[in-house]
């Protein structure tokens, strides 16, 4: 058990207080004083839950009500003489037992799966020197160095940065890197997506460097407190189980209550005691539909090989008849509904509302003149690159990126128009002009492109290119283009806007401003976009009577477009927010779940709630979902449906109640059936 206190509000103190606290500075520990707080807090690791043993996984398959009834009838009947029947019903529960262990053993630990996770090593800083340490070595006080590329190794306040962002989608939700300010204080209960002074351990550095405090390790850090939620919980039933269990429970009170009928009534009529008994046990046992168990377990093992067919894993047999009992779907937004992948879908060129859907345009020469400036622009003012071994895959920042792809997928050969022309001075992007210029030679010419937020890049721009050519901005150019802007925002796209300008020299250094008297080209509009076959997928669902609800940490204006486009959202149905969740009882929150078909900006632990309160009101819940976020809800959740292709270890294996996709796959048709409907996957 560690020492530390997990209920600080790091992100609302300052860095020199935390350090003051900590007993720490800018030189970080020494070699003693890391020593001793590794004795007092443990290793920064996650606890290890035991696996499960082949013989616990027995005695939990002959436990179940409906074969200890079986396993009592067998006795009964060896008591009776009656061998045959008595072999018969002891193969069936072996049988019966034997293929729910092999079906079981394919699950993994989801505690493993988060422990693998973790950094490595971390580049701190002790004695006053930089040094590489096992990630596991790490203790509160330590002073932590980040660069490009770097796992975040344990929860950190961060005492300087230099044009931070972090990639925190696995835990938050939100496929934007988040931009990280080491001078912001916040209130102590700012939700984990929005704390821009922190990062947090399984985050990744896309780009800039940092330094950082270790505030939380192990057990304590945002992820540690996810292993605890997975760790407390324990195994659910299935409705299928609880039916059997039923059944079960109701036999045993009619053999019962037979053999207490039977025995009264030979013993009015004067009948010998010991006969008397063994005809009153031998009713009770034809009671007992012995194939009842071995019947259930086979329909679900052909349940699970057809479901394999469909690339799905089913972990536990019953999961068959749960998936088709489903009542509500509760999805994670980020890579479940979407494709975790930002993606130009909209340009708007000039101060014209083009607002055209890129996907219609096919080459480069579909684009009218003055929107080619702008494919150039996305090409070369970029820090992203191509992989050399997968030219789909994007190394780099995803907003880059998506401008890079933009870019190649609409004519720009990448390669081609780096080489002509080459990039000779950058001045990169900060979170104070939130906006990145470089300079490039087109033979004689030098080019200043300039990219960035659309309010902070109009003031420096004199000239506008439209149609015509390039002509003076007006004041109703900039209304236009703000309202554009606004109009882009609210429909959940994020908004850059594109410059350009030519100079006389290449500039000497950085402290020359470039960017003044720029032409103003146009601009893009980007989402991690829905997947097409999910509307189809959802019309399903609400055709057979199944509601589906998104849970997401995104923003609520991005949650709720994204629901509305799906058609997750519809009219008569209501959003909230994690703030408001907050704020709600437990049975304010099982009335407030009967309508709403959105939550936004919620925690892991909202998630949770949000499962066990459907559950509450009599809805058998089921959660899909890829993230670190997502696993409770996906363990808690009556089944957990882990998406496998891009998605984390830790929800494939925290869906041990559920199934594991092989591949983001939705099938057209309903894979999962039973007696309840059809579900589509």
């Amino acid at each position: 058990m560690s020492n530390q206190q997990s209920d600080i509000s790091w992100h609302s103190k300052s860095s020199r207080d935390i350090m003051r606290d900590l007993k720490t500075s800018d030189k970080g520990l020494n070699d003693l004083d890391a020593e001793e707080r590794l004795t007092y807090y443990g290793k920064n690791e996650l606890r290890k839950k035991k696996k499960k043993t082949i013989g616990k996984m027995l005695v939990e398959q002959i436990t179940d009500v409906m074969v200890l009834i079986l396993v009592g009838a067998a006795i009964l009947s060896i008591c009776l003489g009656e061998w045959a029947e008595a072999i018969v019903i002891l193969t069936i529960v072996v049988i019966d037992a034997v293929i729910g262990v092999i079906q079981e053993c394919k699950a993994t630990n989801a505690l493993e799966a988060l422990k693998q996770m973790s950094s490595p090593t971390a580049c701190v800083r002790r004695n006053g020197e930089e040094c590489i340490i096992p990630a596991s070595e790490l203790v509160p006080g330590d002073i932590v160095l980040l660069d490009d590329g770097a796992i975040v190794p344990a929860d950190l306040r961060l005492i300087q940065e230099n044009k931070l962002a972090v990639q925190e989608s696995s835990l938050t939700g939100e496929s934007i890197p988040v931009e990280k300010d080491s001078e912001t204080l916040l209130p102590a209960d700012t939700p984990i997506g929005s704390r821009v002074n922190m990062v947090y351990a399984s985050s990744i550095v896309m780009y800039g460097n940092a330094e950082g405090v270790v505030a939380a390790t192990g057990m304590n850090t945002e992820v540690g407190k996810i292993a605890g939620m997975l760790e407390n919980q324990d195994e659910l039933d299935t409705p299928l189980k609880r039916k059997l269990n039923s059944v079960g429970k109701t036999l045993s009170v009619a053999g019962l209550i037979v053999c207490i009928i039977i025995f009264v009534i030979g013993s009015l009529y004067g009948r010998p005691w010991i006969p008397l008994l063994m005809t009153a046990v031998s009713l009770a046992i034809s009671i007992i539909p012995e194939g009842l168990p071995a019947t259930a377990t086979i329909v679900m093992a052909l349940g699970v090989q057809r479901m394999a067919k469909q690339n799905a894993i089913i972990r536990k047999l019953p999961a068959v008849e749960t998936l088709g009992s489903a009542t509500v779907i509760c999805c994670d937004k980020t890579g479940t509904l979407t494709q975790n992948r930002m993606t130009v879908t909209h340009v708007a060129l000039g101060s014209t509302i083009h607002n055209k859907n890129v996907t219609e345009v096919k080459t480069l020469k579909d684009f009218p003149p003055e929107s080619r400036e702008l494919l150039h622009i996305a090409a070369l003012c970029n820090n992203a690159l191509l992989d050399p071994n997968n030219s789909n895959e994007i190394i780099g920042d995803p907003t880059e990126g998506a401008l890079l792809t933009f870019a190649k997928n609409y004519g720009v050969d990448i390669d081609t128009i780096e080489e002509k022309m080459p990039r000779v001075f950058e001045q990169p992007f900060d979170s104070v002009r939130k906006r990145m210029t470089t300079v490039h030679k087109n033979g004689n010419e030098i080019i200043a492109y300039t990219k960035g937020a659309v309010e902070e890049m109009l003031p420096l721009c004199s000239r506008i290119l439209t149609e015509q050519g390039v002509r003076e901005m007006t004041d109703a150019d900039r209304k236009q283009i703000l309202s554009l802007c606004m109009k882009m925002s609210e429909d959940a796209l994020r908004v850059l806007g594109f410059a350009k300008r030519t100079l006389e020299c290449v500039p000497a250094d950085e402290n020359e401003d470039v960017e003044q008297d720029l032409i103003f080209i146009g601009m893009t509009g980007m989402i991690d976009p829905p997947r097409k076959e999910v509307i189809q997928a959802v019309e399903t669902c609400h055709t057979a009577g199944i509601r589906v609800v998104m849970i997401t940490g995104d923003h609520k204006v991005t949650a709720l477009e994204i629901a509305k486009q799906l058609h997750v959202f519809k009219e008569g149905n209501t959003v909230i927010t994690g703030p408001e969740l907050d704020t709600m009882t437990a049975k304010e929150l099982e009335e407030a779940v009967r309508t709403a078909t959105v939550f936004a900006r919620v925690s892991p632990s909202d998630k949770l709630r949000i499962i066990k309160a459907l559950q509450n009101i009599g809805e058998v819940a089921a959660m899909t979902g890829d993230g670190v976020n997502d696993s409770p809800a996906l363990k808690a959740a009556d089944i957990g449906i882990a998406m496998g292709k891009s998605g984390t270890d830790v929800a494939k294996d925290a869906s041990d109640t559920g199934i594991s996709f092989l591949e983001k796959k939705y099938s057209r048709k309903p894979v999962g059936t039973s007696a309840f409907g059809y579900i589509t996957i």
